[in-house]
């Protein structure tokens, strides 16, 4: 299995808005942390909006920020939405023009191949990616969220009855 540069590219940019929850993120900055062309990574985040991973906001204090929790957010779902194709080879295709494609073995081997890669991603969510990973912030020159403060619990006695 090849993943194309754009699902890669989009495994980036929701990464990087998985480890600033609290902020909306420009497509600059995502571009420059990752030295990748801006007018490339907008493709990738247009396609991250329409696909619904990704909300983003135009303007004074717009910018990106994730859609859905990091932990609604399946990496298997995001390679079948962004890849273009998940044919492995020609006879995946409805066009085979193989002449093994009648009685070959290695399409099933590869269909299965295929279906072990989805189920392998399909246990995993962009927060199993991100959750708090203090070398993942460090890489990407984000400082790790502080931890909030215990809210005092206050015990509350049940009313006496009055007589």
């Amino acid at each position: 299995m090849n993943i194309t540069q754009h699902t890669d590219y989009a495994f980036r940019v929701l990464m990087y808005l998985g480890t600033c929850p609290a902020r909306r993120v420009t497509i600059k900055e995502v571009a420059e942390r990752f030295d990748i062309s801006r007018s490339h990574l907008m493709k990738v985040v247009t396609a991250l909006v329409a696909k619904g991973f990704v909300d983003g906001a135009r303007g004074k204090g717009g910018g990106l920020s994730l859609a859905r929790a990091p932990a609604q957010i399946g990496l298997g779902d995001v390679v079948r939405q962004m890849e273009p194709s998940l044919e492995l080879v020609e006879c995946f295709g409805s066009k085979s023009h193989c002449l093994l494609d009648p009685a070959c073995r290695l399409k099933g081997a590869l269909g299965g191949a295929l279906q072990a890669f989805f189920a392998a991603l399909d246990r995993l969510t962009l927060a199993d990616l991100v959750g708090g990973d203090p070398a993942l912030h460090a890489a990407l020159g984000i400082p790790l969220p502080a931890p909030q403060p215990a809210r005092p619990t206050i015990a509350i006695a049940p009313a006496t009855p009055q007589r």
